[in-house]
């Protein structure tokens, strides 16, 4: 079974002041067929962690450390955290100009598993992931999420996930910007993943209406870059009844 451990993280990020810190120790650890929910609020440090785990330059660790089955991910480099099997659904996935879906979905396949998928099958799993995802089969045709809608944008990162079956899957913020239609697709889609039993799973959200869709075993607070308490579903039902307040500063 695989575990990704993170622990006492500490992250800062350069600013024109110099240095800010985000994370203040974080700990936690998530095991293959587990479903974790961050929730808090605005600017707590939740996209921070996601991005530093990734791999984002933009991030520095000060100290701390993350492991993914013993192996130090902080020493690895950003492909090689994908081919050791994470994931990142972004928040606001970028455009890539003529790289079609289709080039772009086998390629990362192949970088991953480190060899091409048999075509023949390959092209059906596609088909299939699509039709699963309501995505029109022209979007493999065109370039990587430009022109997409917000909603595209989403289902496509979980087609990415569903077909590159990772180790563990980091989603951020994967329900900002969706209709209720296009929540309720897209968390289909990540039952879809959850259900193999196979994928450590980590959802970062505002909101708990993605969680009506995507039942977690875990549910973390993050205020001011660390964990300030844990639960189990419940504890989203009472962070949708009585918000953040308990667990911020009275201001000045």
């Amino acid at each position: 079974m695989s575990t990704l451990e993170i622990r006492d993280l500490h992250v800062s990020v350069e600013t024109k002041e110099g240095p800010k810190q985000i994370l203040r120790g974080v700990d936690l650890t998530i095991r293959q067929g587990e479903t974790h929910a961050i929730m808090g609020p605005n600017g707590s440090g939740k996209s921070t962690l996601a991005y530093s785990i990734a791999g984002h330059p933009k991030y520095t660790i000060t100290s701390g450390t993350v492991t993914l089955d013993g192996e130090d991910v902080l020493a690895m480099s950003v492909d090689e955290r994908a081919r050791a099997g994470m994931f990142l659904a972004m928040q606001y996935p970028v455009e890539v100009p003529g790289v079609s879906v289709a080039n772009f979905l086998r390629t990362a396949k192949t970088a991953i598993d480190g060899k091409a998928p048999a075509l023949r099958t390959w092209v059906k799993d596609v088909k299939v992931a699509m039709e699963q995802l309501r995505m029109d089969s022209a979007f493999a045709e065109r370039s990587v999420n430009e022109g997409f809608s917000g909603g595209e944008k989403k289902r496509h990162e979980i087609l990415q996930m569903e077909l590159l079956n990772p180790k563990i899957a980091i989603l951020d913020e994967t329900d900002s910007g969706l209709d209720v239609d296009a929540l309720r697709i897209v968390s289909e889609g990540v039952n879809r993943v959850k259900s193999t039993g196979e994928v450590g799973v980590l959802l970062i959200t505002h909101y708990t209406r993605i969680l009506r869709y995507i039942k977690p075993d875990f549910v973390h607070v993050f205020v001011d870059g660390r964990i300030a308490e844990e639960g189990g579903p419940e504890l989203a039902e009472r962070l949708e009844a009585e918000g953040y307040d308990r667990f911020l500063a009275p201001q000045a």
